[in-house]
């Protein structure tokens, strides 16, 4: 089996080392680079599939600008921290980051973390939910019941098939709303073009929990 492509974006040279001796271990995660800032990430050839992203940096770039840097190399985001800023973190989740591990969080933890945001799964654990949770800033899509209802379903893994026999109605009818949806997230400026965008969505309007 293929390793796991990963990049460490990372400027504090003790923690980059733990990084590198617990990714060392697990065979199935290749540490293709440790850097100290986003902008070095482009010398990559080809580029990893997952950046794990400290929020601060001694450069002093803004978090979401580096998420949306590391998106356009092709990439996923997983925040390492061990930052208490929840307003970094919210920015780094409006931002598209699959989630966030502390520095602080036992190895298996991170490991597992990695491996599920490599392939382009949402990491949610206590100090994201509790960061997207209190994010007064999301502006609000404004969904009816019904797309609520649909959004739900959908966005918790169920396909469009048993959303409509459960709801009733047809699968192209459940496209529209999927659809509506996505739109309405969009026009305030919420990323929904994917079903973790979704699920996100979901989670920080507490339509899920």
């Amino acid at each position: 089996m293929e390793a796991h492509r990963i990049a460490l974006v990372e400027d504090h040279a003790l923690v980059a080392r733990g990084f590198e001796t617990l990714v060392a271990s697990a065979p199935d995660i290749d540490l293709v680079a440790t850097v100290g800032t986003v902008h070095e990430l482009t010398t990559l050839d080809p580029a990893p599939q997952l950046v794990v992203l400290d929020l601060r940096l001694a450069d002093g770039s803004d978090p979401a600008a580096n998420v949306a840097a590391i998106h356009r190399l092709g990439a996923y985001v997983l925040i390492h921290t061990g930052a208490e800023d929840r307003a970094l973190v919210q920015s780094a989740a409006r931002s598209g980051a699959l989630g966030l591990v502390r520095k602080s969080s036992d190895p298996d933890e991170l490991l597992d973390a990695i491996r599920t945001a490599v392939r382009g799964d949402a990491v949610f654990n206590a100090d994201w939910a509790a960061a997207i949770d209190a994010d007064a800033a999301l502006a609000d899509a404004r969904l009816s019941d019904r797309e609520a209802e649909v959004l739900s379903m959908y966005a918790s893994g169920e396909t469009a098939a048993s959303v409509a026999s459960a709801l009733g109605i047809s699968r192209a009818t459940v496209a529209d709303y999927v659809k509506a949806i996505r739109r309405k997230y969009e026009a305030v400026g919420r990323a929904a073009a994917s079903r973790v965008d979704l699920y996100r969505r979901a989670v920080e309007d507490g339509i899920l929990e």
